[in-house]
């Protein structure tokens, strides 16, 4: 009999300590944009760093297009580009969204948003950029290196057994033939033309406008809006405010974002992986096409 006042008051216990986490959980959901119900709102997703992968920012994405109180996405680029497939990946699921749901996506351009950044931006209904906003750079890159007479030096022979001609074309361990670069030439011509091609349906320009510009070389915000690249000068708020307007959200419009966690991988591609560059180290560690601005 004694044990019952124990036993009623561990399962009380419970109970509460189980409403008590059932409710800090949907507060943190709440809080990141997880539930609907809230008003209307306007989600920020950040693109930071170089852009080598693009699970994390479509899995963003995809979240806040089912969400019915988001009415207008807003992007935060900050990044000098990168791979050349997830910034389509981007691209493409911007497309998407605004076709399948017809919620505005805003871009607002921070320090730099180049070449992958810029790509991406394009498909936005609007772009806001900083008048000292580096951008553009719509181009393509492929960097390789050559260590064929440091091996010499050493007396290290690289021995290659291939399937066809062309297998090892771009090995570091020989010089490369001028049919090879004429090859890999033609491959970076295709996927420049992809850019092109993205920035002129993106963008509403003429072939031939954005043709002119995508030699590689970067703009200022200003000088970008001046090109039609961008379409307004101002900061993050500033695109907030035009979100806002755009979704037709009355008053100060509700924000709501992600909550990143910390992440070694991020750490290494948006600090190391820079700092590396300037030791010329850096070109090893995105293999292949790049939509990616450089300082060499």
């Amino acid at each position: 009999m004694n044990d019952r006042p124990i036993l009623k008051g561990l399962i009380l216990f419970l109970i509460l300590g189980g409403l008590f986490f059932t409710g800090i959980y949907w507060l943190s959901r709440l809080s990141e944009g997880g539930g609907p119900g809230l008003g209307d709102r306007i989600a920020i997703v950040r693109i930071e760093g170089v852009i080598l992968d693009a699970a994390d920012t479509l899995e963003e994405l995809k979240r806040y297009k089912d969400n019915p109180s988001v009415k207008a996405i807003l992007l935060r680029i900050n990044s000098p580009g990168g791979a050349v497939v997830p910034s389509q990946e981007i691209y493409e699921e911007i497309k998407k969204i605004k076709q399948e749901t017809g919620k505005k996506i805003i871009v607002s351009m921070g320090t730099v948003a180049a070449s992958g950044g810029y790509y991406i931006a394009s498909a936005a209904d609007k772009i806001v950029a900083n008048p000292g906003t580096l951008t553009g750079s719509i181009g393509v890159i492929m960097e390789l290196m050559n260590v064929e007479g440091l091996l010499k030096k050493v007396g290290l022979e690289s021995i290659v057994i291939k399937s066809g001609e062309r297998k090892d074309v771009g090995s570091p361990f020989r010089t490369m033939t001028k049919s090879e670069k004429d090859y890999l030439q033609s491959v970076m011509d295709d996927v420049h033309a992809q850019f092109i091609e993205a920035v002129v349906k993106g963008r509403g320009l003429k072939n031939e406008e954005v043709v002119a510009l995508a030699d590689g070389r970067v703009f200022t915000g200003r000088q970008a809006m001046e090109n039609k690249l961008v379409d307004e000068l101002g900061d993050l708020e500033d695109a907030i405010h035009v979100a806002g307007k755009m979704a037709g959200i009355h008053g100060e419009p509700r924000i709501i974002e992600t909550k990143k966690k910390f992440s070694l991988s991020d750490l290494l591609k948006s600090e190391f992986f820079g700092n590396t560059r300037l030791f010329g180290l850096g070109k090893t560690q995105t293999p292949g096409l790049n939509y990616l601005w450089t300082l060499e």
